[in-house]
């Protein structure tokens, strides 16, 4: 699950960015209002976390501004502030969620469970392909004789690939969905994650495979063996 997080404090944000991928998320750290909202534009994120006091453009804006745009991700607003107004004009602007500075990382993290939760239950919580099901709220892969239990960036790959069957995916998306921007891993790890996750569907006796286009990507294809 990749999550975009605005903040500028920076010994702050490298905190929250050291807990959330300990926890298995993706993130991408800005530090300015402005780079939020190009980020949000940009990206294809699963929620994101704003400041609402950052430079450039405030949190409220960016929001606005996003939600304008008819973008819907899941936003929680972080802010040292503990008026009400603020709350209610986050909540009013399209806020999913509020915390208020000073916070606790498990309450933190909490939240971000929350929102993306009841985004996912706007959509589709178990995928289908041929024999195979993916349940997105625990991680579980089955086909109609097994089923085993992903790890998280095996399951954000099959994810992808399961929401666009017989779409090619090149390693590019991969790495900007699921390890970010910024992320110093090489390009090969996505090689490395599709065999992983080939071995497993060939373990849970699915009729589906991942082919690979040469210098294109990857697609989800059943099996017409």
């Amino acid at each position: 699950m990749r999550l975009l997080l605005a903040e500028d404090e920076q010994e702050l944000s490298r905190a929250l960015v050291t807990v959330l991928k300990k926890n298995n998320y993706s993130v991408d750290a800005v530090y300015n209002g402005q780079d939020a909202l190009d980020y949000i534009e940009a990206g294809n994120y699963d929620g994101a976390i704003l400041d609402i006091m950052m430079p450039k453009m405030d949190g409220i804006t960016v929001l606005k501004k996003a939600r304008a745009e008819g973008i819907s991700i899941p936003i929680l607003m972080l802010t040292a502030k503990a008026e009400i107004d603020d709350r209610v004009t986050g909540l009013d602007a399209g806020a999913d969620d509020y915390l208020t500075k000073p916070f606790s990382m498990k309450e933190l993290l909490a939240r971000i469970r929350a929102m993306t939760r009841r985004q996912n239950d706007t959509t589709d919580s178990v995928l289908k392909f041929g024999n195979i099901t993916l349940d997105r709220a625990t991680y579980i892969l089955s086909s109609g004789k097994d089923s085993l239990k992903l790890a998280n960036k095996e399951f954000q790959m099959l994810e992808m690939l399961m929401v666009n069957p017989g779409q090619v995916i090149s390693a590019d998306q991969f790495m900007d969905k699921i390890w970010g921007y910024d992320s110093e891993a090489e390009q090969n790890v996505v090689w490395v994650y599709i065999s992983y996750i080939r071995k497993k569907l060939t373990a849970i006796g699915a009729n589906v495979v991942i082919k690979a286009a040469r210098g294109l990507g990857y697609s989800l294809e059943e099996s017409h063996d």
